[in-house]
């Protein structure tokens, strides 16, 4: 690990019939965003019963001076009373029994490929009440579960508004400029983002610097300041082979399309801060120019600024798409608003000290990292069921973005093909956190029951012995019995 030094008009109708507007239905449900104009034929009542229809509107179509046709046999519909698309939850739901969600929950927890290690709890979020348990106090691997504390705790610190910045600054000689990371991760090459909706982009760095240095100044060097970090790049508990993966990359303040090796791809980087510095000196025309690690000199003039999303929706981000380099940066931006070392031990301090703040019972947990990549992490079920119920029912205060970021069964993030198989559970009945690690799985989130009612859940299996998906089918199982559940 070398990143260590020594972000049309619509056709009027004719006559004096009064004019219908154009109606607009916008339809957003989560990744997908559309806006479909509806042609509406407008019919109106004329004299002597005669029914007309009127040129079509919110289009080009119509021809110009097109005029009323009679239509005398025309029979308007019968309409019924619009209902809510999305509608509150019945304050008279009736709440599970106990008795008999163990009837139900008893013989799923025990299916096989879940192991001897499993710990659940079911909490009725408007009583706030266990109606399920097992162990539900025992620390167990939370493996990316762990994301709920940190993203509870960067909402609870962090101004979700708050944006994280990269800077260039003039460096040592007029061809030198400084790229300081901020700790943004999203930062991209490409424009827009291919992961991160929303990112701000290394080409708008490099325009910022080309206009604010003396025309003509050639770029000969680029240098990457990672100081806002300090400590190892990789956790205690992370494994010989998980920095740089698929999944993660030695943990630097500067780091472009989350040091991925390519935007879009899968593989991450073993020095995402020399990447970033690359793709800063491409932006700008000077990829000859060289690029090392270093530090900003002192009260040097900043060149150009560009900002991350709003922290809230990094939260949503990291949450999603179970994002471990995002959820790392968000353990460090806490540290640093705690006053603590931007590392992994500064970071895990802070998380937890952040959530003991905001009332969380944190007895049996430990972190060693903020993502839940680190087989050293540590947390009880009741933890994370209570960190959900408490967003959930307002008593975290800020905790909003964690419910919203949550993946939908069947519909997106890491859950988009998992939970969509049962025909007796409606569509976005479950929200949930993925957690995988070799031998670990765990699902912890909400559900609307049948019967309506709000329960947060966690579910966590740390001695798993299932193969291939038979651990998380087993547990995307007791989450669809708790959907279906009409268990008064």
């Amino acid at each position: 690990m070398s990143e260590q030094p020594s972000n049309q008009p619509s056709q009027e109708p004719q006559g004096s019939q009064p004019a219908a507007a154009p109606i607009v239905i916008t339809a957003r449900t989560g990744r997908l965003k559309r806006r479909i104009a509806l042609g509406i034929v407008v019919l109106v009542a004329a004299a002597g019963g005669g029914v007309y229809g009127v040129t079509q509107l919110g289009g080009d179509d119509a021809p110009p001076g097109a005029e009323a046709v009679d239509v005398p046999d025309a029979v308007l519909p019968d309409l019924a009373a619009a209902a809510p698309v999305l509608a509150a939850l019945s304050a008279d739901a009736p709440a599970p029994d106990p008795a008999t969600l163990q009837s139900k929950l008893g013989p799923l927890v025990a299916a096989p490929a879940l192991g001897s290690g499993v710990s659940a709890e079911v909490v009725d979020v408007a009583s706030g009440k266990e109606v399920y348990g097992l162990d539900p106090t025992t620390p167990s691997t939370p493996a990316s579960t762990a994301k709920l504390l940190t993203t509870v705790a960067a909402l609870a610190t962090l101004d979700p508004a708050a944006t994280l910045k990269t800077t260039v600054v003039q460096g040592d000689s007029p061809g030198e400029v400084v790229l300081v990371g901020g700790g943004d991760v999203t930062l991209s090459r490409t424009s827009p983002s291919k992961s991160y909706p929303g990112a701000p982009t290394v080409a708008d760095l490099a325009q910022q610097v080309v206009a604010a240095l003396p025309a003509g100044t050639p770029i000969t060097g680029v240098v990457v300041d990672n100081s806002l970090y300090t400590g190892p790049l990789t956790a205690a508990g992370w494994g010989t082979g998980d920095a740089p993966s698929s999944y993660a990359a030695p943990v630097t303040a500067t780091v472009v399309d989350g040091a991925r090796v390519q935007p879009g791809s899968e593989t991450r980087s073993g020095q995402p801060g020399l990447d970033a510095g690359d793709a800063l000196a491409d932006a700008l025309g000077a990829s000859a120019a060289s690029v090392t690690l270093g530090a900003a000199p002192q009260g040097a003039k900043t060149l150009a600024t560009v900002e991350s999303a709003p922290v809230g929706r990094l939260v949503e981000q990291t949450l999603s798409m179970s994002d471990n380099m995002l959820a790392e940066t968000l353990a460090r931006q806490v540290a640093i608003a705690r006053g603590e070392p931007a590392s992994f031990e500064g970071g895990a301090t802070a998380v937890q000290a952040a959530l003991s703040d905001a009332g969380v019972d944190l007895t049996g947990v430990t972190l060693s990292d903020g993502s839940g990549l680190s087989r050293q992490d540590k947390v009880p079920a009741a933890v994370l069921a209570h960190l959900l119920t408490g967003a959930a029912d307002g008593s975290l205060d800020r905790a909003g973005a964690v419910l919203s970021g949550l993946p939908v069964a069947g519909y997106d993030g890491t859950l988009v093909d998992r939970g969509d198989d049962d025909p007796k559970t409606a569509p976005g009945t479950v929200r949930a956190k993925t957690g995988t690690l070799a031998g670990v799985h765990a699902l912890a989130g909400t559900v609307v029951t049948e019967d309506g009612r709000l329960l947060a859940f966690a579910l966590l299996a740390d001695s798993a012995t299932g193969v291939g998906t038979a651990a998380e089918d087993a547990l995307d199982e007791i989450a669809a019995e708790l959907a279906r559940c009409g268990c008064s």
